[in-house]
């Protein structure tokens, strides 16, 4: 599955989704595996998208044409065998991966779900493991990352449309000579250029001559790496979590790969280096010392004042006024010492204050030697410092964020596969805690027709799980199902369609034991509310006729033309051999004599089963008129029945597993035959008359 137009041929994936697929590093592989979590990274694809996509995929590479679920009835059991399942998922993201678990008349992908779900049975769900994987999610693409102290410089207009391209974190500009680079050096706290003419260029500032640096990007911009590992920093460390509680293989080493992490802030900036966090700290506390440095100056210049008698002579006072000396001529003549002592204490606050070392001589200088009271600093000097300060704490950044990129960037394969492990074993322990909790078992798949089940309790029923009674059932063929009102003949088949339908996603089923026929289409139709108008008589005739004869009978309504089947958003319904005579179906029916009068629903469901018996189907019908229809039949029709084995306190009381060859007795003839057999109420024996009525 290569090249634009195998993409294309997936079903679901047009012209724009496959271009967004082949953002990915591998979207043949993704596809291939069904791997949900890597196809929704492809730009605008959500997970659920991911999912259709991936069923489409499957089907594609199986050859499946769908349709399974043929009726609106099927597609409900189909819903909630997955509801089962997604139920007792953690995450999300399972929730959509089980979504490309669905029913197939196809072997091979039978097969290749039950092998996954035979090993997911194997697993054990470990509340731990549960409650870590809470915090795991597929990792996401930060959105665009914009870098402002540095930028590209070449002087080649069609490598600069390559450096936009490649790398459009950062400015890139066109210069012309040395000159021009220099400029930018000195607004920019890194400039990189791209031409090998600028090497040995002697130019004042961070400027580096990379010639490869577009095939390199992460050198060039570390953040883009960085940023992606901050925003996905907590779901890697869940995953790995995962991993620790669950005892799984890792794909890297968790240790160096946590210890990593641990020097990201959720900015993506490096955390923990005590050389960037000082020169930070300086550019940030600059004004604040050189203000402090200033009042510790003045204090102690006024002190010094205040304690130091000044005289001066007349002829001395006349000399300064006349030379138009003040105040500092003052100072330099009588308090010299004390303000060069005042000025070193507020260098000394300064340089301690922004615990300054390689920029000591810089700081100095911003408090000058000349004596001025009150003593302020140099403006030009301290905006000199503050340059040298934000392009050493930029440098530092850049340089270790390279470092740390340099790092990651080996990581991020193991790390993305660390978060799709343990996104896949949730998925594993949902299927593993669905078996847990229906006592499941992998069914027997055969190439016969037929289903038989032993010991076999339906999840779906409004009951608890525990208070189910098991049943047993075997159908081969055509069969009428009989019993009582509420004996349990439509949970009966709910539970046949639940068994056939998780047999046929290659998932275990909620039995002591199963064996299923493949069939390739499961077609059940539910109890009709009240009698059918002429109109959707007819349609429903049309369906049974279709269903049975040797034509496409696929009908857009009979399988949401192959979409609600399967919940995808492709179409399968045209597809050549899709519906033929020669695809085995089963077929389950619950009173369909509703659909119109008592004596003539039982004929047509007669001629039904009669042909259904024909192609060889299996086929289950539930009915009331079991007797009529084998009256009206012009062959052997089995007949199963769910027997009642009377009323207590007005309770009804039933065998559920039905009785091979046992048409049952209805709810109206075991109230006739306990009105019988009660003496005092039949002294005329007109109970005993009704109850022959029924022989």
């Amino acid at each position: 599955m290569d090249g634009q137009m195998e993409l294309e041929s997936v079903p679901g994936v047009g012209a724009k989704t496959a271009a967004a697929l082949r953002e990915l590093d591998d979207p043949e592989a993704a596809l291939r595996d069904g791997d949900v979590a890597s196809l929704a990274r492809a730009p605008g694809i959500s997970e659920g998208r991911a999912a259709r996509i991936a069923r489409g995929a499957i089907r594609a590479e199986h050859d499946d044409p769908g349709g399974f679920t043929a009726t609106k009835r099927a597609r409900e059991i189909h819903e909630d065998a997955l509801a089962l399942l997604t139920d007792r998922t953690v995450t999300d993201y399972a929730a959509k991966r089980l979504e490309t678990v669905y029913p197939s008349g196809v072997r091979s992908r039978i097969e290749e779900v039950r092998a996954f779900a035979e090993s997911a049975m194997a697993r054990e769900p470990d509340p731990a493991v549960l409650d870590a994987l809470s915090a795991v999610e597929p990792l996401s693409e930060p959105g665009d990352v914009r870098v402002r102290d540095r930028c590209l410089a070449t002087r080649d207009a069609e490598r600069y449309a390559d450096a936009q391209a490649a790398i459009p974190e950062v400015s890139v500009e066109v210069v012309d000579d040395a000159r021009q680079l220099a400029e930018l050096a000195r607004s920019y706290s890194t400039v990189v250029a791209l031409d090998e003419a600028f090497a040995g260029v002697d130019i004042e500032g961070d400027v580096r001559v990379e010639p490869n640096a577009l095939e390199e990007p992460e050198s060039v911009v570390p953040e883009r790496v960085l940023t992606f590992f901050a925003s996905n920093r907590d779901r890697i460390r869940a995953a790995a979590e995962v991993h620790r509680v669950a005892d799984l293989d890792a794909s890297c080493d968790l240790e160096t790969l946590l210890s990593a992490l641990d020097q990201l802030d959720e900015d993506g900036s490096v955390s923990g280096d005590e050389e960037l966090d000082r020169l930070a700290t300086a550019v940030d506390d600059l004004d604040a010392a050189v203000s402090t440095a200033e009042s510790v100056a003045n204090d102690h210049l006024r002190e010094a004042i205040e304690e130091q008698d000044v005289t001066i002579e007349g002829t001395d006072l006349l000399s300064l006024v006349e030379r138009g000396a003040g105040v500092d001529s003052l100072l330099q003549r009588e308090l010299a010492d004390e303000y060069a002592a005042a000025v070193e204490k507020a260098r000394d606050h300064l340089v301690d204050a922004l615990a300054l070392r390689d920029m000591e001589a810089t700081a100095r200088r911003a408090f000058p030697d000349e004596p001025a009271y009150p003593v302020e600093h140099s403006e030009d000097v301290v905006a000199r410092l503050r340059e040298e300060l934000t392009a050493a704490r930029d440098q530092r950044a850049t340089r270790r964020k390279r470092e740390l990129a340099d790092d990651l960037a080996e990581m991020r394969d193991d790390a993305a596969a660390l978060v799709d492990a343990a996104l896949e074993l949730d998925v594993e322990l949902a299927i593993a805690r669905f078996a847990a909790d229906f006592d499941c078992t992998m069914p027997e798949l055969t190439e016969s027709e037929g289903v038989a089940i032993e010991g076999g309790r339906s999840p779906l029923l409004d009951v608890p799980f525990e208070d189910v009674e098991p049943v047993d059932y075997a159908v081969e063929g055509v069969t009428v199902l009989s019993g009582v009102n509420s004996g349990g003949k439509t949970s009966t088949l709910d539970l046949v369609a639940l068994v056939t339908t998780l047999a046929h996603m290659g998932l275990p089923v909620p039995a002591e034991s199963a064996r299923v026929g493949r069939v390739s289409e499961l077609h059940y139709h539910a109890k009709t509310q009240g009698t059918l108008d002429a109109g959707a008589f007819e349609a429903t005739l049309r369906e049974f006729g279709d269903l049975v004869a040797d034509v496409d009978h696929r009908s857009t309504e009979a399988d949401g033309n192959g979409a609600e089947a399967d919940g995808d958003a492709t179409t399968d319904s045209d597809d050549p051999a899709a519906g033929t005579d020669d695809r085995p179906v089963m077929v389950l029916v619950d009173e369909l004599e509703s659909i119109t009068e008592p004596g003539a629903s039982a004929k047509i469901m007669a001629g039904i089963l009669e042909a259904l018996g024909e192609r060889q189907a299996t086929a289950i019908f539930v009915s009331h008129l079991a007797r009529d229809i084998r009256e009206a039949a012009e062959t052997d029709i089995s007949i199963d029945g769910i027997e009642a084995k009377g009323l207590e306190d007005g309770e009804l009381r039933v065998e559920r597993s039905p009785v091979k060859g046992k048409l049952a007795r209805s709810t109206p003839e075991l109230i006739v035959e306990k009105l019988a057999d009660d003496g005092a109420d039949d002294a005329d024996g007109f109970y005993s008359d009704l109850l022959g009525k029924f022989e």
